[in-house]
């Protein structure tokens, strides 16, 4: 990898990003490819922070549509990020990645909950942290999550790999052929064009601190290590471009 641009970075990763081709569950494969990735750049001497999302397991908003209680479907999602957090800490410390998993739940036996001196304590010691359980808060994504979670520990960009879409579009590209996609973007283009990337409180939360945030596939080769080190790749969202 080239000299790290960033010395501390935050890296949103979607629930289906765990289920590969799959559509659903945990791929080992693809996995293993992500902790691999996450193992390089973290080697380089940045501070790598993860948060995870669920929807390979389970999606909140899409049960409660069907009938189930919402807030009661919400906690059920994060329960689910929960798990892909132990399958990400696990694959990672099988490759020798010293990992802290903490919870916005209280999970005691599986893992810490979420103390922001203790996180960033453990990235200071070169340990990779994962976040789990979102928020804690129902109504809440896990992209509001790594928005929260990246002002606090005071990471200096926000990472969000996306599942087969390399960057922002004027559309959705699997529909509209048409679609152009962006290189750059202000926090307040990407609200007023309301391109739905990341939900509208997370961007918010970024324009708000002027954190940066670089939309990626996390299927090409070695996106999250080109993201980390600040290559050009997908698009960034920033306070000024």
């Amino acid at each position: 990898m080239p000299k790290p641009r960033y010395s501390r970075i935050l890296l949103k990763l979607s629930g289906e990003a765990f289920s590969g081709k799959t559509g659903y569950g945990t791929d080992p494969a693809t996995l293993n490819r992500i902790a691999g990735q996450i193992k390089n750049v973290s080697q380089t001497g940045i501070q790598v922070a993860v948060v995870v999302g669920g929807g390979n397991i389970w999606r909140g908003a899409d049960v409660a549509r069907n009938g189930m209680d919402r807030v009661t479907a919400d906690y059920a999602g994060m329960l689910a990020t929960v798990i892909n957090a132990l399958s990400l800490q696990d694959a990672l410390e099988k490759m020798g990645v010293v990992t802290r998993t903490q919870s916005a739940l209280e999970i005691h036996q599986v893992a810490e909950v979420f103390i922001r001196r203790r996180a960033i304590r453990h990235l200071e010691k070169g340990r990779v942290v994962i976040f789990a359980a979102g928020t804690g808060n129902p109504y809440m994504t896990t992209d509001t999550a790594a928005a929260l979670r990246a002002i606090e520990i005071e990471a200096q960009v926000l990472l969000m790999a996306k599942n087969n879409v390399d960057g922002i579009y004027s559309a959705d590209p699997k529909k509209d052929p048409n679609a152009v996609k962006f290189d750059k973007l202000t926090h307040l283009e990407a609200l007023n064009l309301r391109l739905r990337v990341m939900d509208a409180t997370a961007f918010s939360l970024c324009m708000e601190n002027r954190l940066p945030i670089i939309v990626f596939d996390v299927e090409s080769t070695g996106g999250i290590e080109h993201a980390a080190s600040g290559e050009p790749i997908g698009t960034i969202v920033a306070s000024e471009v």
